[in-house]
C-alpha cells in the first residue's frame, strides 16, 4: 500500500487531507510541524509527502530543501500544499525541492491527480535508473 506523509499544523486541513487519502486508499502519516515530519521521513521511508509550507518554526520549504540534500529521503516526491497562489510562490516552491504545487482550499480531484503523476514519476525514474533489460 502507498503510504504518503502529510506535514499540516492546521488540525481542520489534516483531518480533511487524511481523510481523502485514507478515501483514496492510501496510508496515511502525519506530522504537525517540519521537525516531526523530517523525523518521520527519515525513519518511515513514505512514498510521497504533502508538506504544508506555513508551518511554524521551521517552515516547509526549508524542510524540503533538506529532505532533497539526505540521501535517505532525496527520491521522495514532495508536493507543496499552500495558502500562497502567486506564480512567485510556485517558483519559490520548486527552487526548494517541491516536485509538486497544490493550492488550498484542498480540491480532491486535483489532490489525487497531483498524487498519481508524482507517484507516477517516481516509479519511472526509480526503473529507468536501473540496469535496462538485455535482450
Amino acid at each position: 500500500m502507498v503510504k504518503i506523509l502529510v506535514v499540516e499544523d492546521n488540525i481542520v486541513n489534516m483531518k480533511l487531507a487524511v481523510l481523502l487519502l485514507q478515501k483514496a486508499g492510501y496510508s496515511v502519516l502525519s506530522a504537525i510541524d517540519a521537525e516531526a515530519g523530517l523525523a518521520l521521513a527519515q525513519t518511515k521511508q513514505p512514498d510521497l509527502i504533502l508538506m504544508d509550507i506555513q508551518l511554524p518554526g521551521m517552515d516547509g520549504l526549508v524542510a524540503t530543501a533538506l529532505l532533497k540534500q539526505n540521501l535517505a529521503t532525496h527520491t521522495i516526491p514532495v508536493i507543496a500544499l499552500t495558502a500562497l497562489a502567486m506564480k512567485s510562490d510556485e517558483d519559490r516552491c520548486r527552487d526548494a525541492g517541491c516536485d509538486g504545487y497544490i493550492t488550498k482550499p484542498l480540491r480532491y480531484q486535483e489532490l489525487l491527480a497531483e498524487i498519481k503523476a508524482q507517484l507516477a514519476k517516481r516509479d519511472h525514474s526509480l526503473y529507468s535508473s536501473t540496469e535496462p533489460n538485455k535482450e
